[in-house]
């Protein structure tokens, strides 16, 4: 058995929103496929994640300093408190499956705030005299995302930094099995767009069976 951890970034519903859409029948299909498997679903806009703000480094220094968990201020517990759940979250997870729009050439603030949330020295990397090693090897994840335009070739391809920073962070925890189902060009090609967004399904419930 496989925990998923389904996490998406989007603050509308799937049926507003073609990455919703597809991400709903990757996992309608994934389940379907994986009856055993535990699916959790993190929706970053309905979920408390903490910036990374000055209660959480005071926190995180007090706590190195040798002071208890109960010694820390009312703020800096709640903030260290849920990011050490979200933590932990992440890493007992052995799939991860990452559902975002493409908003000015990356994904919603809220998933740069998750990440920065899950990026923890000693739990997800460490650093060593070789450089930053990712300790989340054998594990995988696939990036949903939908684009209204064309970024996957052309001129503006260079442009796509949601995709390509996900791909990145995985890389940085170890995770080298990373995929996409990209959707794009239902905005450039408004006639087309139910067709667009079928195909994207059609991939998903394929892609889902072997994920």
């Amino acid at each position: 058995m496989a925990n998923v951890l389904y996490i998406t970034a989007h603050p509308l519903e799937s049926d507003e929103s073609y990455s919703l859409a597809v991400g709903k029948a990757f996992i309608d299909s994934y389940k379907e496929s994986h009856i055993d498997d535990e699916i959790v679903h993190l929706d970053l806009y309905k979920a408390d994640i903490p910036y990374l703000d000055r209660d959480v480094f005071s926190g995180w220094e007090k706590l190195r300093s040798g002071e208890s968990f109960t010694q820390l201020a009312p703020e800096e517990r709640a903030k260290v408190g849920r990011l050490a759940e979200l933590g932990a979250q992440f890493l007992m997870s052995d799939k991860y499956v990452f559902v975002t729009p493409l908003w000015n050439f990356s994904f919603p603030a809220i998933m740069k705030t998750y990440l920065d949330a899950v990026a923890v020295s000693g739990k997800t990397f460490k650093y060593s005299k070789k450089g930053a090693q990712g300790l989340l090897k054998g594990k995988k994840a696939i990036h949903i995302q939908a684009r209204g335009d064309i970024y996957s070739e052309g001129p503006e391809a260079e442009w796509e930094m949601g995709h390509r920073h996900l791909g990145v962070m995985m890389n940085f925890f170890g995770i080298d099995d990373f995929k996409g189902i990209i959707i794009e060009g239902h905005t450039r090609y408004p006639e087309k767009a139910e067709q667009i967004k079928a195909g994207g399904i059609t991939r998903a419930r394929e892609a889902a069976k072997d994920f």
